[in-house]
């Protein structure tokens, strides 16, 4: 028998999918669906989906999801997401992974998690470590794993917390300083190959295709873990909202992987020097992007007021705003709460999925 732990079933699917979800910028949709006018966004979506833009087909993805503007169907969801995945969107395949773990096809969904984790990705960190963790599908491997959760812990991760400190009790604490050292290593290089990805978003290129060809190379220890009594059985495969969801990342269109700036750091078979204490991996912290860009990122739409301050209250230290200011945009007697300055389309979708990891609703909207 082996140790397991539990993949938060219940609780981690809301945080897969938000209900409020991270909208992409099809401008006349999103108005539409900000409006609360949800068939009128889907009308919009399908007839820009249809042109072949992806982030309508994600859009409408989101729609068939959440069961709003259309009646809630699930395989359709399924379907749009992988479609717009494989047009290189990289919401839309977080969500396909998504959805293909939730349905219990793990090793499908593998290659999405993968690429998510990759790019830094909380959801799919915490999955991946928890797969190291337990053995599933990849190779047993508690720095990895230790590292990996904690890095989704450092992301604002609620199920990360509990499942540290069940990793507590059976990860030696020289296992968990190896842990910190990887975690900077893999912070690094996620912060690196997020930059790529985003950029040939800009370029038009498609960043989202992981790769199959290769699995992540397995921490070398000089203790292995050993085989130890049960504790918990693996996730539930349920389907719909209470399931075991996390992100993944894009597997619809297997393509030539772009090579990361540096290959992933492995931690010398011999000695690894020690870490004084284990500490947490520092968060991610964004740049602040140059001032007056024409893109925002929108953070809901609010009736009263105190709402939208209250809001701005909880979001305004997070690392994707930083360096972005605030702004109110009136509609009637709607305030549109947003975050100025971003640079590109790329830059503000990329907080926006970030922030939606977190729990936030976010879309990205255009001057």
């Amino acid at each position: 028998m082996g140790r397991k732990l539990l993949i938060g079933a219940m609780i981690l699917a809301s945080a897969a999918i938000p209900a409020g979800g991270a909208w992409a910028d099809t401008k006349a949709g999103v108005e539409a669906w900000t409006r609360g006018d949800y068939p009128g966004a889907v009308r919009e979506w399908q007839a820009q989906s249809a042109k072949g833009d992806a982030d309508a087909t994600f859009n409408l993805g989101q729609a068939y999801k959440l069961g709003k503007g259309v009646p809630q169907d699930m395989a359709k969801a399924e379907a749009l997401f992988g479609q717009a995945a494989a047009a290189g969107h990289l919401q839309a395949s977080d969500n396909y992974g998504l959805l293909l773990f939730q349905k219990g096809e793990r090793q499908k969904a593998l290659p999405f998690i993968r690429a998510a984790a990759d790019r830094g990705d909380p959801r799919a960190q915490y999955l991946l470590g928890l797969a190291h963790f337990n053995g599933d599908l990849v190779a047993k491997d508690w720095v990895r794993a230790y590292a990996m959760v904690s890095l989704a812990q450092q992301q604002g991760l609620a199920q990360a917390t509990p499942a540290l400190t069940q990793m507590d009790q059976y990860v030696p604490m020289e296992q968990r300083q190896q842990a910190a050292q990887l975690a900077t290593e893999l912070q690094s290089q996620a912060d690196a190959t997020r930059a790529r990805q985003l950029a040939a978003v800009d370029l038009g290129a498609n960043a989202a295709a992981p790769s199959t060809a290769s699995a992540v190379p397995a921490v070398a220890l000089r203790n292995p873990p050993p085989t130890a009594p049960t504790a918990v059985n693996a996730a539930r495969r349920v389907a719909g909202t209470d399931s075991p969801a996390t992100a993944g990342a894009d597997y619809a269109r297997p393509a030539v992987a772009v090579p990361a700036p540096r290959p992933v750091a492995k931690p010398a078979q011999a000695a690894v020097p020690a870490v004084p204490a284990l500490r947490p991996a520092p968060a991610l912290v964004a740049s602040p992007p140059p001032a007056g860009g024409a893109w925002r990122v929108q953070l809901g739409a609010f009736g009263v007021a105190a709402n939208a301050d209250a809001m701005w209250n909880r979001v305004r230290a997070r690392p994707e705003l930083s360096g972005h200011a605030r702004i109110d945009q009136r509609a009637g007697a709607v305030t549109k709460l947003q975050a100025g300055g971003f640079a590109s389309k790329a830059a503000a979708r990329g907080a926006c999925t970030r922030l939606v990891a977190a729990g936030f609703t976010c879309l990205a909207v255009r001057n």
